[in-house]
């Protein structure tokens, strides 16, 4: 049995500083994303530094921002770097949602990240019951 997900696209956004802010955390995420794991949300986790906790409104929003500005992250093999992307983004604006990654919980394996806030996955409903999340870096 094949399972397909399509992301919906999002307009783009009108205003050239948010295009702006938005293609920068793109860019910060497409160099974050062929870092080591363990590299990685070591980076994060200085990042994080000094946000306050991002409500689910603004990391959606983020992450339409995100889906809007690029085609490529509307990609399913694009979670990495979108989620990425997102959390970033959260960060410019002085927030931070939990950024995850994990596996599969049943075959076939498959890794994916995604971002969380108020104890929700973010556009993505269903991840937390299908997914076990082994990196987590929070607020």
């Amino acid at each position: 049995m094949t399972f397909h997900m399509a992301v919906q696209r999002q307009p783009r956004d009108p205003s050239l500083r948010r295009r702006l802010a938005t293609r920068t955390a793109i860019i910060v995420a497409h160099l974050l994303r062929p870092l080591p794991p363990v590299v990685l949300t070591r980076v994060l986790g200085r990042l994080r530094r000094g946000a306050g906790a991002a409500t689910y409104e603004q990391a959606e929003s983020a992450r339409n921002r995100v889906l809007g500005a690029s085609l490529g992250m509307n990609a399913l093999q694009a979670c990495l770097q979108r989620s990425l992307a997102v959390t970033v983004l959260c960060r410019m604006s002085g927030t931070w949602p939990s950024w995850c990654a994990g596996v599969r919980r049943t075959a076939p394996f498959t890794a994916h990240a995604w971002v969380e806030a108020e104890g929700r996955s973010v556009g993505e409903p269903g991840v937390a019951e299908t997914h076990v999340c082994m990196l987590r870096v929070d607020p």
